[in-house]
């Protein structure tokens, strides 16, 4: 029973961890502006733990970009606005999902590269080991007249 009672006490905490972010006294009073501010909060990354974003995140300068977008809610701003203002503050970073453009052609093309990449190679190795050739890098037997001629040299440099 105690085990059950503990399990139940961890999954509460683990469940709740994430609210914990947010501070009352941040909530907007309106269920609807507060609901557009939890979701552009879950769209930025918080600059200081960079793996999370500003809603789950409990860093001082994530609360203060969940403020900002709370202001510029209040302000009136749209999603977009809110967003491009930010981005235009601290770079295409701030965003968790960053749009595909020329720059971050990298970030995105990355993944798909090393995947095929990974395939070609394991290719190449399989038809290597059907037709019985050696692997990349792998050593080779040395044929008689090479090793006689390796011999002779071993022995020549070792002098009298």
């Amino acid at each position: 029973m105690k085990i059950l009672h503990a399990l139940l006490l961890l999954a509460a905490l683990m469940v709740s961890s994430q609210a914990w972010a947010v501070e009352p006294d941040e909530m907007l009073s309106n269920p609807a502006l507060e609901a557009r501010a939890r979701a552009i909060s879950k769209q930025l990354r918080c600059m200081v733990c960079q793996n999370e974003s500003i809603d789950e995140s409990q860093a001082p300068l994530a609360r203060d970009l969940r403020v900002l977008v709370r202001q510029r809610i209040m302000a009136g701003d749209s999603d977009t606005q809110i967003i491009n203002f930010l981005v235009s503050r601290y770079g295409e970073f701030i965003l968790l999902k960053p749009p595909l453009s020329w720059h971050t052609l990298a970030l995105w093309g990355a993944p798909p590269a090393l995947l095929i990449l990974g395939i070609l190679m394991i290719v190449v190795v399989e038809r290597r080991r059907a037709t019985g050739q050696p692997a990349l890098g792998a050593a080779t037997r040395l044929s008689a007249v090479e090793e006689a001629r390796l011999s002779e040299i071993l022995h020549t440099d070792a002098g009298p």
